[in-house]
């Protein structure tokens, strides 16, 4: 059988850990997980991390809700993970990529997030210049935080920050260069947000 090559399948997938700050954490992420609706996504849960599975849009729009029904808890939250496409023998869950395109997760409550990302085009010898691009549209769009080592700061409503996610993890790639990997980082109400609940 032949290896796939990177970007034979347009699946993309987010891994993460959800770290709420409280003993009550169970309750937190639970609650998190019943609340979102999961079913446009392939999810596997294991004792160290999630990962969900799927068309873009729908991996964003879960990984949005889920993040956002913690936060609503109040408690100070911290998130961490890592979007994938183009990953070579990423196919589980491919079923997933027959789901139209409505998403069934839309609470628009506000809710500040401050936050950390960085991009790695894979095999994109002008990695950087990508990188310097996708940092310039999160100026422009007024959700940039400050300059870092080994990331870029993103802060502001947690829907316009999950936005500049999405378009820079579309940005990114190209058709010659399908693998990317994109980390983010996430804090909420976290006391040292000076009392900050939306942007």
């Amino acid at each position: 059988m032949e290896p796939l090559q990177c970007g034979t399948s347009p699946i993309v997938g987010f891994r993460f850990s959800l770290h709420p700050m409280t003993g009550d954490f169970i309750k937190v992420i639970k609650g998190a997980l019943n609340e979102t609706d999961t079913s446009n996504v392939w999810m596997h849960t294991d004792d160290v991390s999630t990962v969900i599975r799927g068309k873009q849009n729908h991996v964003f729009n879960v990984a949005k809700a889920l993040t956002l029904h913690a936060a609503k808890t109040g408690e100070h939250v911290a998130l961490s993970g890592t979007f994938s496409i183009g990953c070579p023998g990423d196919s589980a869950g491919d079923v997933y990529l027959d789901k139209d395109d409505v998403l069934l997760n839309t609470d628009d409550t506000k809710q500040y997030v401050s936050s950390q990302f960085a991009l790695y085009p894979m095999n994109d010898p002008d990695y950087m210049a990508v990188i310097y691009r996708e940092v310039d549209r999160a100026k422009a769009q007024g959700v940039f935080n400050e300059s870092m080592h080994y990331a870029s700061g993103i802060h502001g409503d947690i829907h316009d920050v999950f936005a500049f996610y999405e378009e820079a993890f579309t940005n990114a790639r190209s058709e010659e260069h399908r693998h990317l990997v994109m980390t983010v980082s996430m804090s909420i109400n976290s006391p040292s947000h000076g009392g900050k609940k939306d942007a």
